[in-house]
């Protein structure tokens, strides 16, 4: 019989903000939260528990798992978080963000290709691992892109260019160590875009990053300002959220000339720099979301 008065909290540091936060939330609808990191997790095969943290079983002791980021890791570490977390979702656990989700909003380009299959408005974009064919995709983009690591956040690693010998020599770099390049059309948005909050079927908050570059993150320095988004915006954000298979999603718009363009979706997104300019309490509706999963 499954615990629902303990929910497990993934986290690297549950004293962070976000965590803390979700802490609080939980006590306060009468949860314990259960705080760990997957380097504390045991998961075994053809033996009980199928996954413990100490003396807790995690299926029969927590009636959920909320998942913050999944954090650094090698790639075996990595593979085998998202195997466990498919593995218990298999066997029942409820899982915020679901495993599958987690893996297409960390792939840049996954994300967009199905965002772009189910009619969302996105930037042209062009992946190859060629430095040549990356130069001709810089001019076919206009000669003015981004280049983002195919996976990485919070606008780390993120470069403009316009200068085809600069682009000649970072691609020829990037190519040399085998990455990927992911390069998108630069969408002119001033030193602002978007970040809608979505939980469950509605956009909980939202607000304008406000920069003093083309970089709006708020871990980078930009503002936020309380934006209300026009219904449409707003279903847009939704329906995105729903592509990717996410709950609980941040979801990242560019203001273009020719309305909304959606550039990346968040799995486990901060919002620190959000709930200060809103009244609603995000790890409350997230907490209230979880429990309302459970009792569907």
């Amino acid at each position: 019989m499954r615990n629902n008065t303990e929910m497990g909290l993934v986290t690297r540091n549950e004293s962070g903000w976000c965590s803390t936060q979700l802490r609080r939330a939980m006590e306060k609808h009468g949860i314990t939260p259960v705080c760990f990191n997957f380097s504390q997790l045991v998961a075994r095969i053809k033996s009980k528990p199928e996954a413990q943290i100490g003396e807790t079983n995690i299926l029969s002791d927590l009636c959920a798992l909320i998942i913050r980021p999944i954090g650094r890791g090698s790639l075996e570490e990595i593979i085998f978080r998202m195997d466990l977390l498919h593995r218990l979702q298999r066997l029942g656990m409820l899982i915020i963000n679901p495993p599958v989700s987690i893996e297409r909003s960390v792939d840049k380009y996954c994300t967009l290709t199905l965002l772009e299959e189910n009619g969302l408005p996105v930037p042209k974009t062009i992946v190859t691992e060629s430095h040549g064919e990356a130069l001709k995709a810089f001019h076919e983009l206009g000669s003015d892109v981004v280049m983002k690591p195919l996976f990485g956040s919070r606008g780390i690693g993120s470069t403009r260019i316009s200068d085809p010998e600069i682009a000649t020599r970072i691609f020829r770099a990037v190519s040399f160590y085998h990455g990927v390049l992911y390069l998108q059309e630069f969408i002119p948005h001033g030193v602002s875009d978007v970040r809608a909050f979505v939980i469950g079927d509605h956009v909980v908050a939202a607000m304008h990053r406000v920069a003093e570059t083309w970089k709006t993150n708020v871990s980078l320095g930009a503002r936020p300002r309380p934006l209300k988004l026009d219904r449409e915006t707003e279903d847009l954000a939704v329906k995105a959220a729903r592509v990717i298979g996410c709950k609980v999603a941040g979801v990242d718009i560019l203001e273009s000339s020719h309305g909304p363009v959606f550039v990346e979706l968040n799995s486990q997104p901060g919002w620190r720099g959000l709930q200060s300019v809103t009244s609603i309490n995000i790890a409350e509706e997230i907490v209230k979301h979880v429990l309302s999963e459970l009792k569907s």
